[in-house]
């Protein structure tokens, strides 16, 4: 059986004009051919619809009853193919996957899960580890939104810049390196402790080191930065580090913080979607939301009293 829907729209009109020239204005059509629609309806129901009494038409008793679910249909209809679909938060029921580095997470899962809570009750938030980069569960729909510290290669991943972080050092209280000026000399005598995930003990910063004729030893290499921290907490290993995103965690560890002495670019930091959500409002609101979460990490502390914060100012991001 081959229906056309249109049919839908024109008995909505007829049944609220209750007329053929009614239901021709209101749908912006000629008399002739709302008429020729009427007998459309009348073949596809069985039914007349609209009869006439006098000069007037009534409708029957099928067309009555029908009256209320087919202007429902209709509005549905209109709801779900209109581009200015307004979101209701507070009706949203709806989970989204956030897969970010694990400092971003900790430092912005919190604020993230609270601010979503509180504005959609009925959203839940799934924030996956970080195992690494893999598009390709951002294109199967897997994961929602990513950080990344690079801009994606596939073309239908979209990516928006939403900070820019500087790297610092952080070690111990009482760490040989706190005491007098950091020279990249005395940076690279010291031992050191990189964050991989894959287990690499080389980065750029090693790099940087052997343009100024330098070498450091990496001791150790760690999975994730709040075990990073840990360690340079319990020994005199050095580990080098985004700043704003690891501020919270320095600062509950009391860790002193130096500036890394090496002319090093800023860290961008990106957030990650794929292009089937671009006109997705729920996603829009939510990529929106953790920019707004994210960016409040990269505003400069109000409090930069003790330790060595005081001598790293921090930059903010590009918009």
């Amino acid at each position: 059986m081959q229906l056309d829907l249109n049919l839908l729209t024109a008995l909505d009109a007829l049944l609220e004009e209750g007329s053929v020239a009614g239901a021709a204005a209101r749908l912006h059509v000629t008399a002739p051919a709302m008429s020729r629609s009427l007998g459309r309806i009348r073949k596809a129901t069985g039914d007349q619809i609209l009869v006439r009494t006098g000069r007037s038409m009534v409708p029957t008793t099928r067309a009555l009853a029908i009256r209320a679910q087919v202007h429902t249909l209709v509005q549905q209809a209109h709801q779900l193919l209109s581009t200015q679909q307004e979101l209701d938060l507070t009706a949203l029921d709806r989970v989204f996957t956030v897969r970010w580095h694990d400092a971003l997470t900790a430092a912005s899962g919190t604020a993230l899960i609270t601010a979503v809570h509180r504005q959609a009750p009925g959203v839940r938030l799934r924030l996956s580890a970080e195992p690494g980069t893999d598009d390709t569960e951002l294109r199967r729909g897997e994961v929602d939104l990513e950080s990344s510290s690079s801009t994606p290669t596939l073309p239908d991943i979209r990516h928006r810049l939403v900070g820019s972080d500087r790297l610092v050092v952080a070690v111990r209280q009482g760490h040989p390196l706190t005491e007098g000026p950091l020279s990249p000399e005395r940076y690279a005598s010291a031992e050191h402790l990189t964050v991989s995930r894959r287990g690499s003990l080389r980065d750029p910063i090693d790099d940087a080191l052997t343009t100024h004729g330098l070498e450091r030893r990496v001791a150790a290499a760690g999975p994730t930065a709040s075990f990073a921290l840990q360690l340079a907490l319990e020994s005199d290993l050095v580990v080098t580090l985004p700043d704003a995103v690891t501020r919270t965690a320095r600062k509950q560890l009391g860790l002193a913080t130096l500036p890394l002495p090496l002319p090093l670019p800023d860290v961008p930091l990106y957030l990650l979607w794929h292009q089937r959500y671009d006109d997705d409002r729920a996603h829009t609101w939510l990529r929106d939301l953790a920019t707004e979460t994210i960016r409040a990490l990269f505003t400069p502390p109000t409090d930069r009293e003790g330790g060595h914060e005081s001598g790293c100012p921090t930059r903010t991001f590009a918009s």
